[in-house]
């Protein structure tokens, strides 16, 4: 690791490459190294369009005009627009394709002249998505990005954005360790096979159509055959089972590439810069919060007691910049955990707690000006006793609903049928997050704390300022309650 004069120093010049280019993580990460650094020479954003045009539009729309980059609009004012174009371009490309569909020789060619680092940012993180949709995302997509960095003649590193729950459902201190090929987390003698896992998910495909199933149907049966392969294996999702066999492809396929894989754990909203409190799309704890704030939650599921490993997303840009500046041309393979949960500790009881103040002191108001009280909500620490509630609350009264329908003909049908509905996707959705709602490991950094103490010997202190990464410092109540619940309110649940 060599920090090489400085941070900003060494972005100077720089030429970077990023893939999921429009997501919330890599927004904040193209923000941050146009504000640190003017001086870095470009940036190329991977955007999936139909052509360049539609790109740059979408460069426009979904980067350039968000209110994330305020803070670069005031400093340029009128030449905002021409300093981000002169900095940013947008490719036209989906890592779903070969050569992750860059179409334009001349442009692949100039790219693979000039990029020094590549930034893998894009991930399907739909936890029960389809299964060849996941494997195309998450494994084999990251395996195409590995296959352009190898052909970049200047490239320095690959930094590859992963999960820290790639590590399943395992207890106790989880280390940052490489997972070997092929590698399964429930049987050590269960061996994996991502080209048999590939053809599997297109065998499925080809017998559903065979057998004349609905796009529905298929759709369903394609995110049943993803869930029973993770779970077949040791993973409790398609999510983290297709992105733990995206690591294998990088760590076995990488050659001499130096390569960087970085594991957030639960990103959240930022926590000072550029705007405190912003945040693109919802994650597994804000979910709780836009349920509380719409009044659609009766209740918790969790044990409050054990840790949530949460991290805002300014904390992991920073941790991206300085892992990217201090392993360029290191030709090794390091793991970083980015997380809390060892150095600063924080549990589900202060997130409720925080929660329930702050709609104390915000309470929520009807469209018709009515005040709605906030109440403290019935929290379930066993999964017994959740399933218990939801059957006296309402899976009885729907059978019941049921046998009334019958006796009059189906004429309730319609309600009968919107309430199961509904029960069902509630059932779906807490089966699908309740191995995170009772977590029970904690994720160890010590890699990146080294990083940390070797940065503080190394670089300015303004600069370390700058690009702070040190979970230590944050207040978590002060955090959740006058930064992360009203950013969810303002950014996310409109």
């Amino acid at each position: 690791m060599d920090f090489g004069g400085g941070v900003t120093r060494s972005l100077k010049d720089k030429i970077i490459f990023i893939t999921g280019s429009t997501g919330f993580l890599a927004k904040v990460f193209v923000e941050k190294v146009l504000r640190a650094q003017p001086d870095i020479k470009k940036l190329y954003l991977l955007i999936r369009a139909s052509d360049d045009k539609s790109a740059t539009e979408r460069l426009r729309t979904e980067i350039i005009n968000k209110e994330l980059f305020r803070v670069l609009k005031e400093k340029y004012g009128d030449g905002y627009q021409e300093f981000m174009l002169s900095k940013l371009c947008a490719v036209s490309g989906d890592i779903r394709q070969d050569n992750l569909g860059i179409h334009d020789s001349n442009l692949k060619e100039a790219m693979c002249n000039e990029i020094n680092i590549v930034v893998n940012v894009a991930a399907n993180t739909t936890f029960d998505e389809r299964y060849e949709v996941a494997l195309d995302v998450n494994t084999m997509g990251a395996m195409r990005v590995l296959q352009f960095a190898q052909q970049c003649d200047k490239i320095t590193l690959l930094l590859h954005v992963s999960t820290a729950y790639v590590a399943g459902s395992k207890e106790g201190v989880l280390m940052e360790k490489r997972f070997e090929m092929g590698e399964a987390l429930r049987n050590k003698e269960l061996k994996i096979d991502i080209d048999r896992e590939v053809e599997m998910a297109e065998e499925a495909l080809e017998r559903h159509d065979i057998e004349g199933l609905t796009k529905v149907e298929q759709k369903d049966m394609m995110k049943e055959l993803g869930m029973r392969r993770a779970k077949y294996f040791g993973w409790p999702n398609t999510y983290v089972f297709t992105k733990a066999m995206g690591e294998m492809i990088l760590g076995s396929m990488r050659g001499k590439l130096p390569l960087v894989i970085l594991r957030p754990t639960i990103i959240t909203s930022l926590y000072k810069e550029p705007i405190p409190g912003w945040m693109e799309g919802s994650r597994t704890i804000d979910s709780l919060i836009i349920g509380y704030a719409k009044g659609k939650l009766s209740c918790f599921l969790g044990d409050m007691n054990l840790i949530m490993d949460v991290i805002p997303g300014d904390l992991v840009v920073n941790a991206m910049v300085m892992v990217m500046v201090s392993h360029s041309n290191q030709p090794t393979e390091v793991i970083y955990h980015v997380s809390s949960s060892v150095r600063n500790p924080v549990k589900y009881e202060t997130l409720i707690e925080c929660g329930h103040q702050y709609f104390c002191e915000h309470p929520r108001v009807e469209k018709d000006g009515t005040i709605v009280e906030t109440k403290k909500l019935p929290i379930f620490s066993t999964m017994e006793s959740f399933r218990r509630y939801m059957s006296v609350r309402y899976k009885l009264p729907l059978e019941t609903l049921g046998v009334v329908n019958v006796a009059l003909c189906g004429l309730l049908s319609d309600r009968y049928n919107r309430l199961s509905r509904r029960y069902n996707y509630v059932m779906h959705l807490v089966d699908l997050y309740e191995p995170y709602a009772f977590y029970k490991g904690c994720f160890d950094d010590s890699n990146l704390e080294r990083l940390r103490i070797q940065a503080s010997q190394e670089i300015e202190d303004d600069e370390m300022k700058m690009f702070w990464f040190n979970p230590k410092l944050i207040d978590w109540e002060k955090y959740f309650h006058d930064v992360h619940i009203p950013g969810i309110l303002k950014y996310v649940c409109r």
